[in-house]
């Protein structure tokens, strides 16, 4: 592949990565936006966090897996409990980490 492609690439890259990024900001940053889309607005990191994770926690080999063997959605539950009392992104880290490291020395998960 040459240089030029290569270049031409990144660019593009570059382009739809920041711009979809970018026009929202240029467009609304002189207008007001209803209280309602405020609202909802505030729902979509909360949605997207849930929609990466999930699939991750209860899937396991193409089948959902609720057992006691799913170590990850069983150390899920009681850090999604700690950030909901500590509002901590460390705290919740740790105690996920915790038990994670915990039930393997434990139970050798």
């Amino acid at each position: 592949m040459d240089q030029q492609t290569i270049a031409l690439t990144i660019v593009g890259m570059a382009a739809v990565t920041y711009l979809p990024r970018l026009l929202p900001m240029l467009l609304l940053t002189s207008r007001s936006l209803p209280p309602l889309v405020i609202a909802w607005l505030r729902y979509i990191p909360v949605a997207v966090l849930a929609a990466l994770l999930l699939p991750t926690l209860v899937v396991r080999d193409g089948v959902i897996d609720l057992s006691l063997r799913n170590l990850y959605l069983w150390a899920a539950v009681p850090a999604v409990l700690v950030a909901l009392k500590t509002r901590s992104f460390f705290a919740t880290v740790v105690t996920g980490m915790a038990i994670v490291a915990l039930a393997r020395y434990v139970f050798g998960l």
